[in-house]
């Protein structure tokens, strides 16, 4: 049995999804609109979310990336669409699977059960890392960092972007790199998502961008962590 989130704003259609899946042993909770999906994902993590992409406050591409902005939750997309540059799209996108509408609740719970194991799978075989760069400690897997045996307190994103960093110490990575592996956003234009993140996880580490420590920004290109000199 897993916790599903279905996210389809037809109340027909989400009904019938809705009893097919708990008839198969799932605990099930449906919204209708994005914003919904948002607000219970972060206050409630799924095992699986059902994404609908036609949404009514937002459209289920642009959702998908604001889920994966959140939440590693897999995410099966269901739509009427069908061409392939939507599916490619949204699979590079982030999303795990892909189904075209209509199926049966049998080949939903399919696919569901094939997610689920490919996650497990991973997660079962992938070894929690743990990062040291100088003073700074990061734990991937108890999702903990911390300077001079001092706790950080970071948020969700500010940790998964010093986790990123941490994981390639004196690489310069780029924006366009950031934005695609840490946001799961497509890189176009200057996003400034990255500034304010570094901003405050700067502030945390005890430095600026005027004196860096351990990020530095390399110019035009990106920004790699390094331990201090």
């Amino acid at each position: 049995m897993a916790t599903v989130l279905l996210v389809e704003d037809d109340h027909v259609v989400r009904g019938a999804m809705l009893r097919s899946l708990a008839d198969r042993g799932h605990a099930v909770h449906a919204v209708g609109t994005a914003l919904d999906a948002l607000r219970r994902v972060a206050a409630e993590t799924p095992d699986l979310v059902v994404l609908d992409l036609g949404l009514p406050d937002l459209d289920g591409s642009d959702a998908l990336r604001m889920l994966r902005g959140i939440t590693d939750v897999p995410i099966i997309i269901a739509t009427a669409r069908d061409d392939e540059q939507t599916v490619v799209r949204l699979l590079r996108a982030g999303a795990d699977d892909y189904m075209v509408k209509p199926f049966t609740g049998a080949h939903l719970d399919a696919r569901i059960a094939t997610v689920l194991r490919r996650v497990g799978r991973a997660s079962r075989t992938a070894q929690p890392a743990v990062h040291e760069v100088g003073e700074l400690r990061v734990d991937v897997g108890e999702r903990s960092a911390t300077l001079a045996e001092q706790t950080l307190a970071l948020t969700r994103k500010e940790f998964d972007l010093l986790a990123y960093l941490a994981a390639r110490p004196g690489r310069v990575v780029s924006r366009r790199e950031l934005l695609e592996e840490v946001w799961r956003q497509p890189s176009v234009g200057e996003d400034q998502t990255i500034d304010v993140h570094l901003y405050w996880l700067r502030r945390k580490l005890g430095e600026s961008a005027a004196k860096p420590r351990y990020l530095r920004t390399v110019r035009g290109v990106g920004f790699r962590l390094v331990a201090p000199d």
